[in-house]
Parts: C-alpha cells; structure tokens; sequence
C-alpha cells in the first residue's frame, strides 16, 4: 500500500545533485531464463522454477510474470498454487543461469566501466551513471532504457531500473516507484522521496528494513519512514544501537557510501560460513555425519585460500522448532586449518549443545578470525611432523578436486545413508545445476 501516490511526481523528476545512480533488476530472472530457453514470453506463460523432486512443498525459486498476474506469489511452494492453474515446472539449472548474468554483466560493461559497477546479486546491478551521461549526451532514463533494451535483444529477459541521487534511492525507486509507472523505471530525488515514499507501507517493503526491525518500530509506534525522522535520535540508538545511523539516513533519503568506497571496502576480519538444510528429519547422530562433510570442506576451502582459523562457531536448528537452537562458539589456541583440530572443536560443541532426542533439520557452521597460513606460529606441543603429513595430504586433494571435480576424492563418511556431499556437490547455491 502507498499513500500520497502521485505517478506524475515520480516521473518528471529534475536532478540537481551531483551523482546520478541506476539500479537495475532482471524481471523473475530465474523463470525469464527458462522461458527465454523455451522461446516462451514470461508475461504470457505460466511457468515456476522448482525441483518436484522435493515434493509438493518445493519453494518456487521464480515464478513469470503472468504467475504473479493471477495471484501467485514468488518464493511459494508447489502445494499453495491453485489447483485451477495450468503451468510449466522448470527444474533449475543454475550454472545456466550464472551463465547468463555473467553475459548481462558483460552488456553492461560495454557502456559502463567495472569500476562503476557493483554487482549487488545475480540478478541485479548498481551503477555509477554520473560520467556517462555527458559521454553519451543522454538524460539517466534514456541511458536506462537502453541498457535495458540491449538485454532485451541479447537475450530475451526484460530488466527493470531505478534511477536515484544516491545508492539507496536508486534501490527504492526500483523496488517500490517503478512497479507504479509504465516504462518500468523509477525515479527519485530527495524531494520525490519525501512526497512519495515516506508514507510508504508496509515499511518491509523499503530494502534493509525486515520483519524484526519493523517489530521493533511498531513498539515505538512507527510504522513508515516518516514515523522514523519524528522521533528523537538518541531513543533509536538506545533500540538499535549503531544501526540506527542506517535507519535515520534513509528515513531522510540519504546514503552517502559510493560504488568507489564499496569496491575499496576490505574488511578488519573475514570469516567463511556454511549453512545446509537437511532433505528430511535426522537423528544426532546422522548429522553428526553431515557435519563432518562440512567441516571437511571447510578445512579444504581455508587449506586452498591459504587461511588459517582463530575462532569456530555451530549452530543446530530442530524440526519444526520443537526447540530452540542449539550451538556455541569457541576461541582456538592457535589458528589453524586442520582438519583434525577443527573438528575436536566442533565436536565439543556438538556434544555438550546438542539434544540426542530431537530431530533436526539445519546445520550452520563458520570458522573466524582469518589469517594468512604463513603468518600462524606453533606451540611447543604441536606435533610438526603430524602437521606436516596433514598438510601435504588436505594440498593434495585439493588439487584433485580442483582438477577432477569435488566428487573425485572423499571421505567414507560420505558414502553412508546419511551423508549428503555426493549430491550437494553436484549443486550450485543448493540447488539443481541443470547438469547431469
């Protein structure tokens, strides 16, 4: 729902600011690029992206546009589609789909420089138009139009955009203003913001703002952006703590972070992270296997990047929330990338945190704190020569797995009912590759 909605407000907007970004979206990618695939227009068949192999409460990863037109939502399952819809089930296949946003990347790099450009997810892109204008004696809504149409042409999928005075604008003109103007492409100034969005709700729908923090502000009675720039800063850091700058900056419309600054950013620490969702119910003892899998590929994805590890933490979700999740963390006594080590610790975790009579369904680890492997010093009750054969072997697979695929080298474990790397390895962000 949006109040004080004037299409026309959002549609002659005269920028007088120093920078102009777009932001561009590609229409329900995943389920655009099957039809694309299938010469279908996605505006005209019904069609989702989902594995039936999972059942009928397989998520929809997309769903077209002419889906969307009769009331199905995205990210629904196949069960809660109306029985009275005809429509076309696309397993994914998402090394296709990778494929295909990096071509669009590559559209894009053709009118605009990397350096301009921040790939904000597969389907979508900021971009820096400030200097192209001028380069191209164009105006931002035409310089947006015809990226569009050169993705349009080159492969078939219709993109949205929007247009801002600032990253977070460009973001909301696309998420919220284009999806009110006929071209597709919004457009928003400080002063268009205030006219048209600040009033905006449900306040989720502005990017960044979930459930959780629109809870938070519904207690302070504050239910749109409006709502916050009312209230006294210092009570939204008593609630918020340093998250509340975000939320008092785009409440007034502001972001004053570049494309520049995000490709310099390096972050104090880096942490690598691994979630999985089981397929069914498992006993403790069934993801303990699933967990070693994991903890095995963590070794080896810090063993290839040469990092070592100062800190490991485990969290485990039960069925259905029968319980509140279990896990823990712990600091190590020196950084490591061992296999061995890691898993003693994670394994300590496991048993003191961990319910033996609950199923469970989610299983996350991370290992933080990162350093460089050869800036990692022993101890005097490390076992070198031990380290060392380790060493060379977790070097060695790593190298036929580079060369022979993940597949090619693993542990026992794995080979058990209850193991589940053989398949996962054979998916792209969990889900079908399109492969076989």
């Amino acid at each position: 729902m949006c109040y004080s909605w004037d299409r026309n407000k959002c549609s002659e907007v005269i920028f007088t600011e120093n920078r102009i970004y777009l932001c561009i979206d590609l229409k329900s990618f995943y389920a655009s690029a099957e039809c694309a695939a299938r010469g279908l227009d996605p505006f005209e068949a019904n069609l989702v992206v989902a594995d039936p192999s999972r059942g009928r409460g397989a998520i929809c990863l997309a769903v077209t546009p002419a889906m969307k037109a009769r009331g199905v939502r995205n990210r629904c399952r196949l069960f809660e589609i109306p029985p009275s819809i005809d429509y076309i089930i696309a397993v994914p296949r998402m090394r296709m789909y990778m494929q295909i946003s990096a071509q669009i990347f590559g559209i894009y790099q053709r009118y605009i420089s990397p350096e301009d450009i921040h790939v904000y997810s597969v389907d979508e892109c900021f971009l820096d138009a400030t200097p192209y204008l001028a380069l191209y004696h164009t105006d931002p809504r035409s310089l947006a139009q015809m990226l569009r149409d050169a993705v349009l042409r080159e492969t078939g999928i219709t993109a949205t955009a929007g247009i801002g005075t600032n990253l977070f604008l460009a973001k909301i003109a696309l998420d919220i203003t284009a999806k009110h103007v006929p071209d597709g492409i919004g457009v928003l100034d400080a002063k268009s913001f205030r006219e048209t969005i600040w009033h905006h709700r449900p306040i989720t729908d502005i990017w960044s703002i979930g459930r959780g923090t629109a809870a938070r502000l519904e207690k302070l009675g504050v239910y749109d952006l409006h709502g916050i720039t009312q209230l006294p800063e210092d009570r939204l850091y008593r609630v918020f703590g340093k998250n509340a700058r975000y939320l008092i900056d785009h409440a007034n419309g502001e972001e004053p972070c570049t494309i520049a600054q995000i490709h310099a950013y390096r972050p104090k620490q880096t942490s690598f992270s691994n979630s999985q969702i089981l397929f069914r119910d498992y006993t403790a003892k069934e993801a303990w296997v699933v967990l070693e899998e994991m903890i095995d590929s963590m070794a080896l994805k810090l063993v290839e990047q040469r990092l070592a590890a100062g800190t490991v933490s485990l969290s485990v979700s039960y069925s259905k929330d029968i319980a509140p999740r279990a896990g823990g963390s712990r600091v190590l006594e020196n950084h490591t990338q061992s296999y061995r080590k890691l898993i003693e610790r994670f394994a300590e975790i496991y048993h003191q945190c961990v319910r033996e009579d609950l199923p469970i369904r989610k299983l996350a680890i991370a290992c933080g704190n990162l350093k460089k492997q050869e800036t990692v010093t022993f101890s005097l009750f490390d076992d070198l020569a031990a380290q060392e054969k380790e060493e060379r072997l977790q070097n060695a697979r790593v190298l036929i797995r580079q060369k022979y695929g993940k597949n090619a080298l693993l542990k026992a474990v794995s080979y058990t009912p209850a193991g589940t790397a053989r398949l996962r390895n054979q998916l792209i962000g969990g889900h079908n590759s399109g492969e076989s």
